[in-house]
């Protein structure tokens, strides 16, 4: 990425670290932090049958910022401790984040115990789950691993931390869907503000508050989005304006690394074709003027050869 675009990247990031920190990260997050919701969407999740919301123990990091980066959801129930995340960006990093998430949590559950006691201290097993629904195309389902990230590859990592990732846009995991109305009625949400983006002259304030207001009207979370609905246009416009701007850096990504693979090939073309040459005892300026080179990209070139 050139330094304009690597530059223009770190304005959105700044901006959106700056803004964000003010609400909670998306709707998602919002609809969640209600326990009632919350187990709703744990007992679809888990084909599990609790009642009571009071079993369920918030416990999401307010304070857990690495790069601007909060965690989502965090909550414990059934001996486990939950660690959820909303995202409309897909994250391959997720392991990595959600190990430094999983570290501060522990340090908060045990802060009145020490480590160094001769009793082992007891903790509750984590479960790390990711809910996209961004417009990159991804599979229903898919496993990340931290050893992925490692320099090395090995058959049985000392350090493994898996993230679930589930794919909730429209048509995706029909299962969940169907046993979580919440979850179900927040795709359609997000797919209404998606809609009403493609609409010609209509900006992203105006699809978000069109959005809320024609769910309120066909009891799309109704309820939910007319006592928040403030913060919820907010927090959506902010969301769904970051959705944008990864998009664009994205593709800009990609045209990089398309360019950079395409000059990196070149290179090594041109860099067997100087070997050769060379094999047959021809000079740098005979070399140059075979492969209609300057004489001192042929020079760096040698220059760079093993040995």
């Amino acid at each position: 990425m050139n330094k304009n675009k690597k530059k223009e990247a770190g304005k959105h990031a700044a901006k959106r670290g700056t803004v964000n920190r003010n609400y909670k990260s998306t709707v998602f997050a919002m609809l969640y932090h209600d326990k009632e919701k919350l187990l709703e969407l744990y007992n679809a999740m888990n084909h599990s049958h609790y009642t009571d919301p009071d079993k369920l123990e918030i416990v999401t990091l307010d304070n857990a910022i690495y790069m601007n980066m909060k965690n989502d959801l965090a909550f414990l129930v059934d001996l486990h401790l939950n660690m959820w995340e909303h995202q409309s960006t897909f994250n391959p990093n997720m392991p990595l984040r959600d190990l430094f998430y999983v570290a501060e949590e522990y340090q908060k559950l045990i802060r009145f115990d020490t480590i160094y006691s001769s009793v082992m201290i007891k903790i509750p097993a984590p479960r790390f789950l990711v809910f996209y629904n961004g417009l990159e195309e991804r599979p229903e389902r898919e496993v990340l691993k931290l050893s992925a990230a490692f320099y090395t590859t090995e058959e049985n990592p000392e350090l493994e931390l898996k993230v679930t990732v589930l794919n909730i846009n429209n048509g995706k995991n029909k299962e969940l869907m169907d046993n979580c109305r919440t979850l179900r009625e927040y795709m359609l949400f997000v797919e209404t503000v998606r809609r009403h983006q493609r609409e010609k002259g209509t900006n992203l304030d105006k699809a978000v508050r069109k959005a809320v207001d024609e769910c309120i009207e066909k009891n799309i979370l109704a309820d939910f989005l007319r006592k928040n609905k403030t913060e919820a246009i907010k927090v959506s416009i902010l969301e769904f304006d970051e959705e944008v701007e990864w998009e664009k850096i994205r593709r800009a990504e990609r045209r990089y690394g398309y360019e950079r693979g395409r000059k990196d090939g070149e290179k090594q073309l041109l860099t067997a074709k100087v070997q050769k040459k060379l094999q047959k005892g021809k000079s740098l300026n005979e070399i140059a003027d075979d492969l209609e080179e300057p004489v001192s990209v042929i020079e760096r070139i040698v220059q760079e050869l093993p040995g």
